[in-house]
């Protein structure tokens, strides 16, 4: 298994969260989540080591470097860390219960709503000391544009952001020219572009719906902020049924009515998607970063597009930014954070040596060689990072009810309904809205 499928096989960090709808609002967990997590002392083992959880991100070599950084921790008063992996099945319940009896770790990383769940828990120690330390030693300001918003609460930072898991239009040049179009720039092109593409038998607007694939989810969400709209206003309220929202999901339904989004899309999965952008029958639609990685496509055939204007001059796409957290229960806080900053400092390391599928959080990371000899990485670094807005949107800080949100059946539900052509846009949204307001946290 290559890194960039086994990425998006774990895709569902998030949205496994969303399946379990009330996980941001239910007591910790007493009952095991496994076995491997609950070995230890709390937050540390013997001698006051810093325990450091992490994720299955990419292939054993991925999981491998990253152990080989963290062991490779040694702190001012002598202090280590030791390294575990958890695995994605089960993840949350694993956490939670190891937290509850004091087993689990000091750091992690983990789902990317997961920290804000446990800082409602009073489980989550706050990131500002890092936050200082990063100030003080020139990394701060490597940081790309926006990544660290989304994690200032009113309390402070609840997480530190390392790797982006970016959304950005793809297309295959060879199709376009053999449909003779152009490249899309804004909706009615787009609509155009597919209408043409579909003639030489390839899809427009290429999305999944299926088993464990969030890619018509991430399209649907896409869409509503490339057009200024969001799930949310800029108060964190609920806010699907706005117009420019409306007006989005009309647009969609326009493309379904064209054939321009695959009638079977609704059952694909993410391997059905690769294997339609390996085989010529995608045409142009969103993806995650190294497309060309993940389906085998060496020939330079498959490109970043540019972003899209939405008819109000918006342009914008959706990130997810993974993150790093540190909890309550931890041998030293003081070591904790020193811990962090050692380890934020040695990324680097992963993408030199190739192994991560998504976007680095520091500037410095992008402008290596192993990293910017690949253009599409440049591109979406220049051109889709600036305009990616999260799940949060309108608003801009995250927050525990996105767990719920993202992956969830409300979600799911709705883009079925809506690449299917089933209802008109504002009786979707409706529903969409209605399914949230039931398992939202008030």
């Amino acid at each position: 298994m290559n890194a960039t499928s086994h990425q998006s096989r774990s895709f569902s960090r998030r949205g496994f969260l969303g399946l379990t709808a009330a996980a941001a609002s239910v007591p910790l967990l007493a009952a095991c989540g496994g076995g491997s997590a609950t070995q230890g002392g709390g937050g540390g083992g013997a001698g006051g080591t810093i325990k450091f959880w992490d994720m299955p991100w990419a292939t054993p070599a991925y999981n491998d470097a990253a152990k080989g950084i963290a062991e490779g921790f040694s702190g001012a008063n002598g202090g280590k860390a030791s390294y575990q992996i958890i695995q994605w099945a089960n993840f949350y319940q694993t956490f939670s219960s190891a937290i509850a009896s004091k087993t689990g770790p000091a750091v992690s990383t983990g789902g990317g709503f997961q920290a804000f769940q446990f800082e409602q828990q009073g489980q989550i120690a706050y990131a500002d000391k890092v936050i200082d330390k990063l100030k003080s030693n020139g990394q701060f300001d490597d940081f790309l544009p926006g990544v660290l918003d989304p994690f200032k609460s009113d309390k402070g930072y609840v997480a530190v952001p390392w790797q982006l898991d970016m959304r950005v239009f793809w297309y295959r040049k060879s199709l376009f020219e053999k449909a003779n179009v152009a490249l899309p720039t804004d909706w009615p092109s787009l609509l155009e572009a597919g209408k043409a593409l579909k003639k030489v038998g390839a899809f427009g607007f290429t999305t999944g719906a299926g088993t464990g694939n969030n890619y018509a989810n991430h399209s649907m969400i896409m869409m509503m902020v490339n057009n200024g709209g969001g799930v949310f206003n800029k108060d964190g309220e609920l806010d699907l049924l706005n117009d420019r929202n409306v007006e989005a999901m009309e647009f969609v339904l326009e493309l379904v009515s064209n054939g321009i989004v695959d009638p079977a899309a609704v059952s694909y999965t993410t391997d059905n998607m690769s294997a339609q952008w390996k085989d010529g029958k995608a045409g142009y639609g969103l993806f995650q970063v190294n497309v060309p990685q993940r389906v085998g496509d060496t020939s330079g055939d498959l490109l970043v597009a540019d972003p899209i204007t939405g008819p109000h001059g918006d342009k914008a796409t959706i990130v997810f930014p993974n993150n790093i957290m540190m909890y309550t229960n931890t041998p030293s806080q003081e070591a904790s954070e020193e811990f962090l900053v050692y380890y934020l400092g040695q990324l680097k390391q992963l993408w030199q040596k190739k192994l991560m599928s998504a976007l680095p959080v520091f500037k410095s990371i992008t402008e290596i060689p192993e990293f910017a000899d690949d253009p599409n990485n440049v591109k979406i670094v220049k051109d889709w990072q600036p305009i990616a807005k999260t799940f949060a949107s309108q608003g801009n800080t995250l927050n525990a009810n996105l767990a719920a949100l993202d992956g969830g059946q409300a979600l799911n539900q709705f883009s079925q309904t809506i690449i299917t052509g089933k209802s008109d846009a504002k009786t979707a949204l409706q529903a969409f809205q209605s399914g949230l307001e039931s398992v939202l946290k008030k």
